[in-house]
């Protein structure tokens, strides 16, 4: 009883620490579309790998730390796209992996105008690590040295577009079936099967363009609109500079949060060769939670397998637009 206790505190504090982030975010999201769109497969043209990770709130015991690595690229046509991610996302003594396969089709394909629809599968081990508790700071003796894990699939789908190949929009949800999540055989007194919470819907809509501001600089706003049920709107906004087709650098407004906004972010990328490029991004926390960590960060690193050829893009920055 002591343990099932332990796990219904530990699982509602984490909700509503939470809220809307039963999902991972990222501040780099232009560059990690493939995460909350499965149409987004295959849209560069090149098959591209890609790894992040994020240490939210840094400082905060317990607080999220998220790692996830991608493949995606053409297949077989460049109106077929295909995709995969996997992911672990790390909370206090949660530990959730999710593995993603994507596909996606352009149902337009013209020079200056396309379409793709797309369609996920995932498979997500959602579990509590108890070997890592510490009775001393839980009060709790009782907790085992074992882990609780529990699997559930569950489908997505999404829209991504391009206009004359200097504005994308997109709409998507990554994870369509609500599933009902619990830990080992746990009852109500009544011996019903006790419902401890249920993945959310998450919806989300993205846009951005690329601007031309001279030769050698670009200015590419973009946007990133979060959704979920009984938790409040979000969104992401943001505006980068290019410069000289190597360097861009920008910053972004996130917001959320119980104050002014969620987080002012800083971003940077740097193109250090034509195939591989570098991202960084650092959050300075807006909310009530600013007097309890020194921020968030998070490192991206991307590589293409194949060098986009010349002529096949008109954009200077490829990889921030698609």
């Amino acid at each position: 009883m002591k343990k099932l206790i332990f796990s219904i505190t530990l699982l509602v504090a984490t909700c509503v620490s939470l809220n809307a982030q039963q999902e991972a975010h990222f501040t780099q999201f232009m560059y990690n579309k493939l995460y909350v769109n499965p149409a987004y497969a295959g849209a560069r043209g090149v098959p591209s790998i890609q790894a992040m990770y994020r240490s939210q709130w840094v400082g905060f015991d317990g607080a999220p730390q998220s790692m996830q690595a991608s493949f995606n690229g053409p297949f077989l046509s460049k109106r077929v796209g295909v995709g995969a991610t996997i992911n672990h996302l790390k909370i206090g003594l949660q530990r959730d992996f999710r593995a993603t396969l994507a596909y996606s089709y352009d149902m337009v394909a013209q020079d200056e105008v396309s379409l793709r629809i797309g369609l996920s599968g995932s498979l997500r081990s959602l579990g509590i690590a108890f070997n890592e508790a510490n009775p001393a700071q839980t009060g709790d003796p009782s907790i085992e040295d074992q882990r609780t894990n529990d699997f559930y699939g569950n489908v997505g789908a999404g829209v991504y577009g391009t206009i004359m190949e200097r504005y994308y929009f997109g709409v998507s949800v990554p994870h369509l079936y609500s599933n009902t999540i619990g830990y080992g055989d746990a009852m109500t007194m009544a011996g019903d099967p006790l419902t401890l919470a249920k993945e959310s819907q998450h919806f989300y809509g993205m846009a951005g363009a690329v601007l031309p501001l001279s030769e050698d600089i670009n200015l590419m706003p973009a946007i990133l609109l979060k959704y979920v049920k009984n938790a409040p709107f979000n969104a992401d906004l943001n505006v980068n500079l290019e410069l000289r087709r190597k360097f861009t650098a920008g910053i972004s407004y996130r917001l959320g949060g119980d104050g002014s906004g969620d987080s002012v972010d800083l971003l940077a990328f740097w193109q250090a060769a034509p195939q591989f490029g570098i991202g960084a991004a650092y959050d300075f926390t807006l909310s009530n939670l600013k007097d309890y960590n020194a921020g968030s960060f998070e490192v991206l690193l991307q590589y293409d397998l194949k060098q986009l050829k010349n002529g096949k893009r008109k954009l200077s920055n490829p990889r921030f637009f698609m």
